[in-house]
């Protein structure tokens, strides 16, 4: 190998590949904002910039599966894509549903042309999108959708479009049952991309209308097909994965999972330890990890919240989460660390039909890394229901790789690791 045969090399670090099958001590070699070389040692003359990887945990680009970039479009709900994305160590975000058939010319020319992160969506299956996330139920029904202007809408824009986000909860049933999500069906079918399913309670119920949550998941899941996926699977509000009735998991979402249908997380504002310990009893496994901020769960910085905005949050605060906090949390429960790493590479790679670009560090792909701490001690980790739990390990973000350039993770919404006491 000639001297400064690479760009950069990235030297000493602990690689987790699972794409790959690469788990060790590795050095890579960048070249053209592509990845040149991965092997156990480089020469110390082979490129002209060497980063010093040691006692670090490097991985194929992050993807964050679930997000909401579409900023100021979508009101106080929109985060910029560069504090989700490069700036928290994550190379790839996936807007989940901010931008529709109308809106989706904007979404490209103000958040993904211009972001240093990769910007993809699963578009809305609604006309208004994203709009304040999703606060007006009545903007949500079948009323709402036109199936073929959201069909052409995917066809002109396959590079961003990887997908489709409905929502399946009970505040939408007791207005029009699971007409929407049979609609986002039939754009799913007609443009073979998989349709995300938002599970578990998000508006109220209408005046007067009483829903069974259980009776509703069984109707509704057997709609879904293998390569769809089912989002929140640890929410502890009603018509998730969880039972009302029994405490346990449907098992009619255990036969869409044999079927192939697949499970991220979603985290957000929808993580229950104890959902997840009932998740995982049943043989639950995560498929790809989202971290679901959006300005309701984090505040961005510089925005403004009313006190009774503030009052009525209990996620005030800047970022009391983010990817990697939720990958130290699938750790705590007892994921060992390459699954955990495969929910934020390989796994959403192939989710999004892109397992030939991004999701790995094979040679010739383009160079996306993520860099990353896992700490050991005693942390504290809390979720959606205020149940705290403390890790004896945390992952940290701290620098990432886009196409070759190099971004420092030092963006507000990570947050300062809380230590405890032992």
């Amino acid at each position: 190998m000639n001297s400064e045969s690479f760009d950069i090399a990235v030297t000493g670090g602990n690689l987790v590949d699972p794409a790959a099958g690469r788990s060790g001590r590795f050095d890579v070699g960048i070249r053209d904002g592509r990845i040149a070389a991965v092997a156990p040692s480089l020469p110390p003359d082979c490129a002209p910039r060497r980063i010093d990887a040691a006692g670090k945990l490097v991985v194929p680009g992050l993807i964050d599966t679930h997000a909401h970039v579409y900023e100021h479009v979508t009101g106080k709900f929109g985060l910029g894509a560069d504090l989700v994305g490069v700036g928290s160590g994550v190379t790839t975000v996936v807007d989940q549903g901010g931008p529709s058939c109308m809106t989706i010319p904007g979404f490209r020319h103000y958040v993904a042309e211009r972001a240093e992160s990769r910007v993809l969506c699963f578009i809305s299956t609604y006309l208004v999108g994203g709009l304040e996330g999703h606060r007006y139920p009545e903007l949500y029904g079948p009323d709402g959708v036109n199936v073929d202007h959201t069909v052409r809408a995917i066809e002109e824009n396959r590079d961003l479009v990887k997908g489709i986000k409905a929502h399946a909860e009970i505040g939408g049933a007791s207005r029009w049952g699971v007409e929407v999500v049979k609609l986002a069906k039939e754009i799913s079918r007609r443009t073979e991309v998989p349709v995300y399913v938002h599970l578990g309670q998000l508006w109220p119920l209408a005046d007067g209308v009483a829903i069974d949550a259980d009776a509703y998941v069984r109707e509704v899941v057997p709609l879904l097909d293998s390569g769809d996926v089912l989002a929140h699977p640890f929410t502890r509000h009603p018509g998730g994965f969880v039972s009302g009735e029994t405490g346990r998991v449907h098992p009619i979402i255990e036969e869409a999972l044999a079927r192939g249908v697949k499970v991220d997380v979603g985290h957000g504002s929808h993580f229950s330890f104890d959902m997840a310990r009932r998740a995982l009893d049943a043989g639950i496994r995560p498929w790809t990890l989202g971290a679901d901020l959006h300005g309701y769960n984090v505040r961005a910085p510089g925005a403004r919240m009313s006190e009774r905005e503030r009052s009525g949050n209990p996620f005030f605060g800047v970022a009391p989460f983010n990817l990697t906090i939720a990958m130290s949390e699938l750790l705590a429960i007892g994921l060992d660390l390459d699954e955990v790493v495969a929910t934020v590479t390989a796994n959403p790679a192939r989710m999004l039909g892109m397992e030939d670009e991004i999701g790995t560090l094979e040679p010739g792909r383009e160079a996306d890394v993520s860099v990353l701490e896992v700490r050991t001690g005693r942390f504290r980790l809390s979720d959606n229901s205020g149940e705290e739990v403390v890790a004896e390990r945390l992952v940290v973000p701290a620098w990432c790789m886009r196409a070759g350039h190099v971004f420092r993770a030092d963006s507000p919404l990570v947050p300062e690791p809380v230590a405890v006491a032992a």
